[in-house]
């Protein structure tokens, strides 16, 4: 087999999905009124290496398991596909965490070296995603997980190493941030209901089944949107927050797509929510700061 190029790898890494790493790192900082650039960058760079490192293991764990087959609706999977070793994709996920793992490490010695424990948590939770003797997103337990580590975790643990502790705005931020990274997933997990179901894959959409997971999907978004006003009502976020809603309008389409398609044809809602969530989380992050 020949060296995989830089367009399979970039394939690989899934870039649809970078946003749900980038979107908590945005919103902690501005929750936390302080942007230090050098440990905005470090937040950036783990948010990143974790989001490539978790596609890359998933990527060969699938493969290696059997879950991924020629009739998956899905993105290009590289090991799959042939076009790139389970050894090199396994390689490639162990070079995305390390460079993860050295930014956090840069930040919990200049803040607090508690954040190590934070970090070595998400990096077991990426690697037994689909890895390990029992992964637990076979059990359906992804959607929790993720909305841990790219939720709150992500967007409350940016905050506190911008300002030293996490600001109440970030606690109640980071649950619309979780909620649409959930979207994601559940969106991507309907899906993948046939081959994860002929595989032995038993997600939380397979374990639920096709009407509770679509409900599912719209709960999550409608869920996040909701945050924002009662966060205001509240007190805890500043009502410039309310900026976010205007990335409302693009849930409309996935909303819809999620309502009636199946396969292939949730595609485009997995790509929408990605959009919402970052459009959300960008409009979020401008009306906290400005506040």
């Amino acid at each position: 087999m020949s060296a995989p190029g830089a367009a399979v790898w970039w394939a690989g890494a899934r870039p649809r999905t970078l946003p749900a790493s980038v979107t908590p790192v945005l919103v902690g900082t501005a929750a936390a009124g302080h942007a230090t650039p050098w440990r905005t960058a470090g937040a950036l760079i783990v948010g990143l290496g974790m989001q490539v490192g978790v596609n890359y293991a998933n990527d060969r764990a699938d493969a290696v398991r059997g879950v991924d087959s020629a009739g998956r609706a899905g993105p290009l999977r590289i090991t799959a596909s042939g076009l790139a070793s389970p050894r090199a994709v396994g390689v490639a996920a162990t070079v995305a965490f390390g460079v993860a793992a050295a930014a956090g490490l840069a930040l919990a010695v200049a803040t607090d070296l508690r954040i190590l424990a934070i970090g070595a948590a998400a990096i077991g939770a990426a690697v037994l995603y689909s890895g390990g003797p029992r992964p637990y997103g076979a059990r359906g337990l992804g959607e929790i997980a993720v909305f841990i580590f790219f939720g709150l975790a992500a967007t409350c643990g940016t905050a506190y190493v911008q300002a030293g502790r996490v600001p109440v705005a970030a606690w109640w931020a980071a649950f619309p941030v979780g909620f649409l990274a959930v979207a994601i997933l559940v969106a991507n997990n309907l899906r993948d209901v046939p081959t994860d179901s002929a595989s032995g894959k038993r997600t939380l959409a397979v374990r639920i089944g096709d009407r509770a997971t679509r409900a599912l999907y719209r709960g999550t978004v409608l869920a996040a949107l909701a945050v924002v006003p009662a966060g205001v009502g509240a007190g805890a976020l500043p009502s410039l927050s309310l900026l976010a809603l205007g990335s409302a309008p693009l849930a409309l389409r996935p909303l819809a797509i999620v309502g009636r398609a199946s396969g292939r044809h949730l595609v485009p809602a997995i790509a929408g929510t990605a959009a919402l969530q970052a459009t959300f989380g960008v409009l979020l992050a401008l009306g906290m700061w400005w506040a």
